[in-house]
């Protein structure tokens, strides 16, 4: 079988997009896998696939894959992507769109700077719903990684994060700590490892590393997750800039039991089919 893709990034978060509004998606993990490999595949951090709606009041449902086969609940980055190639492939042409994740409804919408802002929903911080093993909520929490104890906020955007602060982001060690980070006891689901640097209230500069891909040069639920945390601990303001690695990212909450919005790129790089 032969599989139509678009290769596709947001600030240098790259993906494979699929469009199985007419016919299933198929590909098991150990497919996804294979097409994820930057040498024998496509390369890839996600692979995202736009389905039909499976609810009335939404117009897709869109599916999110780690390059290690596993499916995840949300990626921001990749929100702003599907939304473009809804558009540029004629699949719609409402705006802003209502989307059907995993995790629940989002609403992607594109910018007359040719940006795109996404609704991400409500930043989660109970420990249970995160989840996270701590005996209640706190803004920040101990956790013990590598014979060493991190101070962390953990929060979840539809997917599980922990964020720390750390005084030089290139110098932080995110080779060594996401991997023990991301698979510690205390995260049922494992996690995203997210190391902040604050450069001012309102610009801050980030690396992530996420579950089941490694760092990337983005991560746009990091990047609300860190914002939010930040913004609970009063170490930020909002609107914040967040710089990546791979570009920058408008992230902006009002507060408590309010949903965080995200504005940033989203860029088409080449179509093609490869057989599968």
């Amino acid at each position: 079988m032969r599989l139509k893709f678009t290769k596709m990034h947001g600030a240098g978060n790259d993906f494979v997009v699929v469009d199985a509004t007419r016919a299933p998606f198929t590909l098991d993990a150990r497919g996804i896998r294979r097409l994820a490999d930057r040498h024998v595949g496509i390369g890839f951090d996600q692979m995202l696939v736009v389905e039909p709606a499976r609810s009335r009041d939404t117009d897709f449902y869109y599916r999110i894959f780690n390059c290690d086969g596993g499916e995840v609940s949300q990626c921001g980055n990749g929100a702003r992507c599907f939304v473009r190639y809804v558009h540029d492939r004629g699949l719609s042409a409402k705006n802003p769109l209502r989307v059907e994740t995993r995790s629940g409804i989002i609403e992607p919408r594109l910018e007359t700077d040719a940006r795109v802002t996404v609704n991400m929903g409500v930043p989660v911080f109970e420990p249970a719903r995160i989840p996270f093993v701590a005996e209640r909520r706190a803004s920040t929490y101990a956790l013990e990684v590598g014979g060493r104890t991190l101070e962390i906020s953990a929060v979840s955007m539809g997917n599980p994060h922990a964020v720390q602060v750390v005084a030089d982001v290139d110098a932080a060690a995110v080779a060594s700590d996401g991997p023990l980070i991301e698979r510690h006891s205390r995260f049922a689901e494992r996690v995203n490892a997210g190391f902040m640097q604050i450069v001012d209230r309102r610009h801050i500069k980030l690396r992530v590393f996420e579950r089941g891909a490694g760092e990337t040069l983005s991560c746009g639920t990091g990047a609300c997750a860190a914002v939010a945390a930040g913004i609970a601990r009063g170490l930020l303001d909002s609107p914040v800039t967040v710089e990546t690695r791979g570009g920058a990212l408008e992230i902006a909450w009002p507060g408590e039991a309010q949903p965080v919005s995200m504005t940033g790129p989203a860029q088409s790089v080449f179509e093609g089919e490869i057989e599968v």
